[in-house]
């Protein structure tokens, strides 16, 4: 068993281990990046989805937000995102008409009307646009944050400085809600960012948490589609990384991790050398907290199951829809299927309960429509587009027992539904391979667990914290652990969570803080 002495390893080459590899080889440090996979990304990859096409797909993650300007800034990323001008579109048929909320990002244009039309007057339209007004504070404050040691609670309360505050960071989600909006789609429309990834109850501190980190980014919240895919990305990242002489070792797993006043052994399984052993002075995780602790001989800590099912699509064309809206619009921002309130809690119930829901709430977006690039010229030419769909309420536990048969369930459930507001059924929009079957997969939690490493599936690795320490408590970059010198620089850091590279940032100044003295 050969050893290989480096000042940091880096478990895991998502794209947090990448970002915080990049900064620390960039201040002279030796780094190593060990990934178990035989590629690297994480959930950031874009692959060749469906053999036959070349179309590659942002297979997990899928869009950007939380990704501070500094760090593209910073490593010099040649990475470009595109803004929506649309926010979102809601098919709406429960008044026995086929409506729909549109949402434009600026609210510009037919929004109004629209907000008329599903809730009879100008009201909530009015009170759309002070909620999110008011949460703006919230994000222009806590945003310039992320990148510092954690504030306490005081001090962040103190830059907010408005009723938001309390709003968002100290009473249940579901009470503000009601509280602003009596529309029952509007309210849930609203709820959703609190519900992706998180399963919880409206009423629960959970969807608070959730609901702040998608709404944060860069002080606007808003959410963008990355050019090339996820993958380019990590493209970006890893030349960097190479380039200053980071070593990244695929199909690597790291099976044991122990200290000692010298360091770090890891302890590893090499799908071409065999068993190897590194050398550190310090260790970054950018592996769950669960994995890690697995690894350390630690305890766990304890968390929510992931809670999606996503499906990724290729398509021949848009389907039109039964309100007349032009497709092209109604996909280009986020897409809401039942995901009114009333839809939302019931389908928490349910899920809750060990059922699958009778209606998921889902929401999806067409990357293509944004960014073409990720087709080839003749896909393109064509016609076709990618469609993402995002399902929630869907606990792992519910596919524990059968989960194949659960999955192919909840596919079904959720083109029935999407089909209710189409004039074209999606089957036959879907593009076939040569056999003849639909360009159409189904990832659960179960398959997130198996393929990234996701514990119970759960796309945040552990359950979100808020963006700050107690008053009491001492000064932290949120990425320590219980033993020194082992930081945590992914999703389950404190500020992680996401497509951010936040706490890659962080755990690499953390390392460059105790090396500079």
């Amino acid at each position: 068993m050969g050893q290989n002495k480096y000042q940091v390893v880096i478990i895991g080459a998502g794209h947090n281990g990448l970002v915080a590899a990049c900064y620390l080889a960039k201040a002279g440090v030796s780094v190593a990046i060990l990934e178990a996979n035989p590629e690297i990304g994480g959930a950031s990859v874009s692959q060749r989805v469906f053999a036959e096409y070349d179309a590659r797909l942002s297979r997990y993650s899928y869009l950007v937000s939380l990704l501070p300007e500094q760090i593209v800034k910073d490593l010099g990323l040649n990475f470009k995102t595109i803004s929506r001008s649309v926010a979102s579109f809601t098919p709406d048929n429960s008044s026995g008409k086929n409506l729909g909320l549109l949402v434009n990002t600026d609210l510009s244009g037919e929004s109004a009307q629209h907000f008329r039309d599903i809730t009879g007057s100008d009201a909530e339209f009015a009170n759309w646009k002070q909620f999110y007004e008011d949460v703006s504070k919230l994000a222009e404050a806590i945003s310039p944050t992320l990148l510092e040691k954690l504030p306490t609670r005081s001090e962040l309360r103190s830059k907010v400085n408005h009723p938001i505050w309390d709003q968002i960071m100290e009473q249940p989600l579901g009470e503000s809600l009601e509280a602003r909006f009596s529309n029952d789609l509007v309210r849930g429309v609203v709820l959703t960012d609190g519900l992706i990834g998180t399963f919880t109850d409206a009423h629960e501190m959970y969807a608070n948490i959730c609901f702040l980190y998608h709404l944060i980014g860069n002080g606007t919240g808003e959410w963008k589609v990355p050019v090339g895919g996820m993958g380019a990305l990590i493209n970006e990242l890893r030349a960097l990384a190479t380039s200053n002489g980071v070593a990244i070792l695929t199909d690597s797993k790291v099976t044991k991790l122990t200290s000692s006043a010298d360091g770090f052994k890891v302890s590893v399984t090499n799908g071409q050398h065999g068993d190897m052993e590194f050398a550190s002075d310090f260790v970054l995780a950018n592996c769950a907290p669960q994995v890690l602790a697995r690894i350390a001989g630690t305890p766990s800590p304890e968390s929510l199951d992931g809670s999606q099912i996503k499906i990724n699509m290729l398509l021949e064309k848009l389907p039109r829809l039964k309100s007349g809206i032009d497709s092209k619009q109604a996909f280009a921002g986020t897409f809401h299927i039942d995901e009114s309130y009333s839809d939302l809690q019931l389908a928490y119930k349910q899920a809750k309960a060990g059922k699958v829901p009778d209606r998921i709430p889902a929401e999806m977006y067409c990357h293509t429509l944004s960014d073409t690039s990720i087709l080839s010229p003749e896909l393109v030419a064509q016609g076709m587009q990618t469609l993402t769909l995002f399902g929630i309420h869907l606990p792992a536990s519910l596919f524990d027992k059968n989960a194949e048969a659960v999955k192919l369930e909840v596919k079904e459930k959720l083109l029935a539904q999407l089909n209710e507001y189409l004039v074209d059924p999606i089957e036959e929009c879907l593009a076939k391979n040569s056999d003849g079957s639909l360009c159409i997969e189904v990832k659960s939690p179960l398959d997130i667990e198996k393929e990234i490493a996701l514990p119970r599936g759960n796309i945040f690795h552990k359950d979100l914290s808020m963006p700050f320490r107690e008053d009491d408590t001492l000064p932290s970059w949120g990425v320590e652990t219980k033993i020194s010198n082992l930081f945590l620089c992914g999703a389950g850091a404190i500020r992680g969570g996401g497509v951010s590279g936040i706490p890659g940032h962080n755990a690499a100044k953390a390392v460059l803080e105790i090396l500079n003295g």
